[in-house]
C-alpha cells in the first residue's frame, strides 16, 4: 500500500512548525500595519488642525479683501479651506473627532469658547476638483490615486469671530501594506533555523525510532529473529521501545514454552507406545493382537503428527527473499506435477523456504485428495503477496470453513473419497502462515469446489524500497 508524502509524521510536523511561524509573522504584520496606519492618522489629524488654526487665526486678522488670497494659498491637493455663512459639520457629535477639536483649541486658548466642529469618516470615491490647483499638479495627483481616493476624509468646521464659519476638508490616503525589509529577513533565517535544527535533528530523534519500532514490529509479526531495539530518542519513545522489547521477549518465550512442552508430550509418548507396541505382538489371538497393533499404529501417527505440528510452530529458519514462480515451479516438481500452475508476473517476497514449503504441500495435498483438477495461481494484493489454490471438490459446508482449521477437525462427510489424514494438515499450515504474519483462509468457489486463499505480507522494508522508486 503506497503512503502519500502528508502521511509521514515528519512531514506533517514540519509542516506545523512553518505553518505556526507563518501565522505569528503574518500577526505581527498585521499589528504592525494597524499601529502605523493610527500613527499616521493621528500625525495628519494633528497637522489638520494645527494647520485650521493658523488659517482660522489669520483671517481674523487680516482685512477681509485678502481672505480670497489666504484661502487660495492655504489649498493644497488634499486640503480646501472656505469661509461660509453655514458649518459644513451639520451635527454636534464630535466623539469622533475630540483629540482634533483638542488640538485646535490649544491654539486659541483656554479662554476661547467659539464653537468647532469635527467630523471623521471613511471615503471611497471620485477625487474632487480642487479649486486654485494648477491643473498638471491634479491630474498628477488623480493618476497616483488611481482615480479614486481610499482612505479617511476630514471635514473640520471653525466658527469665526464676525459669525461666518472656515470649513476645512481634509482626506489622506490609508498607508499602503509593507513589509519591511528587516521582517523579511528576520522571517527567512528563523525558518531557516527552524527547518534545520527542526527536520534534521529533532524530527529525526522522534521519527527514526518509531521507525525502527514499525519495523521491528513486522519483523516480529512475520517470525523473523529480533534483536531488543535500542533505547534512544524523547522518553515516551523510549518508553514505547523499552515496553515493546518486553512484549517481544515474553511472546517469544511463551511460544517456545508451548513448543517445547508439545514436542515434550510427543517424545515422552513414544517410548510407552513402543512397549505397548511389544506387548500386543505377543498376543496370541489374531484378531485381539490386529485390533491392538492397529489402535497403537494409530497413536504413533498421532504422536509423529503432533510433533509435526510443534515443529511447524517452531521459528528456527532463516527467512530469505525469493521469486515466488520460481519457488513455487520447484514445489510443483517436488509433487509430481499433481497441480496446474500458473506463473505470470515476477514477484519476490520474503519467507522461511522450508516451512512455507511444508504449509503450501499441505493445502496443495489437501486439495488434490478431496478435489480433482487443482489449479495453483499467484498475485499481488496491495501490500501482500496472495497464493490461490482451487480444486474442482464437492466444497466444505460454510459453517465448517473455519473449523477444518481446528487440530484434528475432519471433515469426513462432506468431501471425502476415502478416509484420510489425522486432520492436521491445514492447522500446520496456518500456523506456518500466521508465524509468516499472513494467514490462510477457505471459501467455496461460486463455480463449485474449494478455494484456498494464503496471504503474505511484503516486510516493510520491501514497502519503503518500493515507495523510493515510486
Amino acid at each position: 500500500m503506497t503512503r502519500k508524502p502528508l502521511d509521514s509524521l515528519r512531514v506533517q510536523l514540519l509542516l506545523l512548525i512553518i505553518g505556526s511561524l507563518v501565522v505569528a509573522q503574518s500577526i505581527s504584520l498585521w499589528l504592525f500595519v494597524d499601529e502605523r496606519s493610527l500613527a499616521v492618522r493621528a500625525a495628519i489629524g494633528a497637522e489638520a488642525a494645527g494647520r485650521a488654526a493658523n488659517v482660522a487665526m489669520l483671517l481674523e486678522q487680516a482685512p477681509k479683501e485678502l481672505r480670497a488670497s489666504i484661502l487660495r494659498a492655504a489649498d493644497s491637493p488634499l486640503a480646501r479651506f472656505r469661509t461660509d455663512p453655514q458649518a459644513a459639520v451639520d451635527h454636534l457629535d464630535h466623539r469622533a473627532g475630540g483629540a482634533v477639536e483638542a488640538r485646535v483649541r490649544s491654539f486659541f486658548g483656554a479662554e476661547d469658547s467659539r464653537e468647532i466642529r469635527v467630523e471623521l469618516h471613511e471615503v471611497e470615491r471620485e477625487f474632487p476638483p480642487m479649486r486654485s490647483v494648477p491643473p498638471e499638479m491634479a491630474a498628477e495627483h488623480k493618476q497616483m490615486m488611481h482615480d479614486k481616493i481610499s482612505g479617511l476624509e476630514l471635514t473640520l468646521s471653525i466658527a469665526l469671530e464676525d459669525g461666518t464659519w472656515l470649513n476645512v476638508d481634509t482626506r489622506f490616503q490609508r498607508p499602503p501594506l509593507q513589509w519591511p525589509i528587516f521582517s523579511a529577513v528576520s522571517f527567512g533565517f528563523t525558518a531557516a533555523f527552524l527547518i534545520g535544527v527542526a527536520f534534521w535533528y529533532l524530527l529525526a530523534r522522534l521519527t527514526w525510532p518509531l521507525r525502527r519500532l514499525a519495523q521491528a514490529a513486522d519483523r516480529l509479526g512475520r517470525g523473523e529473529e529480533n534483536k531488543p531495539l535500542p533505547v534512544a530518542g524523547p522518553s515516551e519513545v523510549r518508553e514505547l521501545t523499552d515496553t515493546f522489547n518486553h512484549m517481544q521477549e515474553r511472546l517469544v518465550r511463551t511460544v517456545a514454552d508451548k513448543t517445547r512442552i508439545m514436542a515434550a508430550l510427543g517424545h515422552d509418548l513414544r517410548s510407552p507406545l513402543t512397549a505397548l507396541r511389544v506387548h500386543a505382538e505377543m498376543v496370541d489371538e489374531e484378531e485381539t493382537r490386529d485390533a491392538l497393533v492397529k489402535s497403537i499404529e494409530e497413536m504413533q501417527d498421532m504422536v509423529e503428527r503432533t510433533l509435526a505440528f510443534a515443529r511447524g510452530m517452531a521459528i528456527s529458519e532463516a527467512p530469505e527473499t525469493i521469486e515466488l514462480g520460481e519457488f513455487l515451479t520447484e514445489l510443483k516438481c517436488d509433487m509430481l506435477n499433481a497441480f496446474r500452475l500458473e506463473t505470470d508476473t515476477p514477484l519476490q517476497v520474503r519467507l522461511r523456504p522450508q516451512s512455507m514449503r511444508r504449509a503450501l504441500r499441505n493445502v496443495i495435498e489437501n486439495a488434490v485428495r478431496y478435489g480433482d483438477d487443482v489449479e495453483v495461481t499467484y498475485s499481488r494484493e496491495y501490500d501482500r503477496a496472495s497464493i490461490w489454490v482451487r480444486d474442482h471438490g464437492p466444497g466444505i459446508p460454510e459453517t465448517q470453513l473455519e473449523e477444518v482449521f481446528e487440530p484434528f477437525f475432519r471433515v469426513e462427510t462432506s468431501r471425502s473419497r476415502e478416509t484420510g489424514g489425522t486432520g492436521l494438515g491445514l492447522s500446520i499450515a496456518r500456523t506456518i502462515m500466521r508465524s509468516h504474519g499472513g494467514d490462510v483462509t477457505l471459501q467455496n468457489h461460486p463455480d463449485g469446489g474449494l478455494l484456498a486463499r494464503l496471504d503474505l505480507p511484503f516486510s516493510q522494508s520491501s514497502n519503503q524500497q518500493e515507495r523510493t522508486i515510486s
